[in-house]
């Protein structure tokens, strides 16, 4: 599902007014027409005499909640339009949808200062349920003033908040509160979900994610082409290749895996399993020579290679040559895991890549190592997939943890296309950036998975999708998202936490068979649906063409 910024949804809207001849005010029109049908499935009571405060902005995102407004009031709901400005300072759209207000008779009251809103405070406090239609999706700098006392008030009150478009505050393109957010139940979103409502802080600000059809043309959508997605069971379902009957082991591929040191066996063992777990038919696992007998109890289902090490058992340079040799009719290569950092290290993985003929995963200390030198990555003729999480990430850009959070989308776009590798950015809301400049968040995984050895698990997932065949591109696509929906299972199984990395690893292969025939491995665990995202935000769709009175089941 596309996902888009806030100037590629402005461009669209430019577009379908300029160019295809469809009137602003007809858009504006059908968002909140559309937006009145998500609010009355979310707050069905609200026809049961409750009061419904709409706070409302002087641009067209306060435009909108006028649309809503006039619909709302003309069901019979009690009704009161709170307008944060002078009405003359109203311009447009939004300007002529106020001035249906008044032939409806419908109350409006104007506190466009401090002084204002406090003479009306008790009634603002008898409101009982919220409509945030104060900024829209343009906003990219902190809320300050007056605006600020109003978002802090609408979010101290215990009435629930159906936010119009974004909730007012948050950034729509990166997903961070400008200084202060409304906390919405709900929003209401037209034409496309914009990367703030998923990704996280802003996915718990959103609230149950609504999307209306607002009648942008297909034209325009494809003239647009927004390179964000989101990340969802269909896509993954779309990649998954069915097994021939008379397929064997020498048919799925055979790969390497460089890992481990004295201490980090685990790793080393899960990364292995974890590529049997995905399908992938031989998994050779390359060791210091010290670790080899403990490695051979903890994989009886993998060949284990004793390599060269230190004499603090860490793989050694000099580990080079048998590597190449174990590379040989190789589908792919995974190195990282728990291998530990030296400068030897750091020359081997970069020798290594620049060697290997095959598709390579990186983790962990490899990528630790690598960010000793990533400029190699642009000198390299091989698929590359870099797995980091945010601390990693930031020693191979050589930033802070906090600026590659604040926009993790642009972090791993700006990466994946300077170094041509597909770039996975882990955490909450993971982000996949292309070669090409694409970028997918994922859909799925959840706050349980915060625990040792996950890392692991999906190098291991991904390399084991490479060697069957799979693009790196579509390996990584599907290995992250497989990886968070069995532990969406767990999650509903065992319990918020306390889960492990071996019983996510372990929950793979039903994972891939419940996808594929759209079933949950128990009927008592209801899972959320297909397009639903992280952080139990739930998207609906939405024409806002259809009858008001006759919503759409999700």
């Amino acid at each position: 599902m596309k996902l888009v910024t806030a100037a590629q949804m402005q461009k669209m809207d430019q577009k379908t007014i300029a160019e295809f001849g469809l009137p602003g005010r007809v858009l504006m029109e059908n968002a909140g027409r559309g937006a009145v049908r998500a609010f009355l499935e979310y707050f069905p009571n609200a026809l049961n005499g409750k009061s419904v405060g709409v706070m409302a902005g002087p641009g067209n995102n306060g435009g909108d909640g006028f649309v809503m407004a006039r619909y709302l009031f003309q069901m019979g709901i009690k009704l009161t339009v709170f307008l944060l400005a002078d009405k003359e300072r109203l311009q447009g759209d939004a300007k002529a949808n106020f001035g249906l207000l008044d032939k409806l008779d419908i109350k409006v009251v104007e506190i466009p200062d401090p002084a204002a809103f406090e003479r009306q405070i008790i009634l603002l406090h008898h409101q009982e349920i919220w409509i945030d239609a104060i900024f829209g999706t343009g906003l990219n700098s902190d809320v300050k003033g007056y605006f600020k006392q109003v978002i802090q008030f609408l979010n101290q009150q215990r009435q629930p908040v159906f936010s119009v478009d974004i909730p007012s505050g948050l950034n729509s393109d990166n997903g961070q509160p400008c200084g202060i957010c409304i906390k919405a139940q709900a929003t209401a979103t037209f034409g496309f979900a914009k990367t703030g409502h998923i990704l996280l802080p802003g996915a718990k600000y959103s609230g149950q994610l609504n999307i209306i059809d607002i009648g942008i043309p297909s034209l325009v959508i494809k003239a647009v082409n927004s390179p964000q997605h989101l990340l969802t069971g269909a896509n993954v379902r779309e990649l998954i290749k069915k097994r021939s009957p008379d397929a064997h082991k020498g048919n799925a591929g055979h790969l390497l895996v460089v890992a481990g040191s004295t201490g980090k066996t685990g790793a080393a063992a899960m990364t292995a399993l974890s590529a049997l777990r995905v399908g992938a038919g031989l998994v050779s696992l390359g060791v210091a020579k010290a670790l080899n007998p403990v490695l051979e109890s903890m994989v009886t289902e993998v060949m284990t290679c004793p390599l060269g090490q230190t004499s603090c058992g860490q793989l050694d340079y000099e580990a080079f040559d048998e590597i190449k040799t174990l590379l040989d009719a190789k589908k792919c290569l995974a190195i990282g895991p728990g291998i530990g950092q030296s400068k030897d290290l750091a020359r081997l993985v970069c020798e290594l890549l620049a060697f290997s003929s095959v598709p390579v995963v990186v983790d962990a200390d490899g990528l630790n190592n690598l960010a000793e030198n990533p400029e190699i990555l642009k000198e390299l003729k091989i698929p590359v997939v870099l797995t980091p999480h945010p601390g990693e990430m930031a020693r191979l850009c050589g930033k802070t943890v906090a600026a590659i959070q604040k926009d993790r989308i642009a972090a791993a776009r700006n990466f994946a296309t300077e170094f041509q590798v597909v770039l996975v950015l882990k955490g909450a809301s993971t982000v996949i950036g292309l070669p090409d400049g694409h970028i997918f968040i994922n859909a799925t995984g959840n706050s349980g998975m915060a625990t040792g050895g996950m890392g692991d698990v999906l190098t291991g997932m991904i390399a084991g999708l490479i060697t069957q065949g799979y693009a790196v591109d579509q390996a990584s696509l599907m290995g992250v998202y497989l990886h968070g929906r069995a532990a969406d299972y767990l999650y509903k199984s065992k319990g918020p936490c306390g889960f492990l990395a071996t019983e996510v690893m372990n929950f793979i292969p039903e994972t891939i068979r419940d996808l594929e025939s759209r079933q949950t491995p128990n009927s008592n665990l209801p899972l959320r649906n297909e397009s639903e995202p992280f952080q139990e935000v739930v998207l609906r769709s939405f024409e806002s063409r259809e009858n008001i009175s006759s919503p759409n089941t999700p």
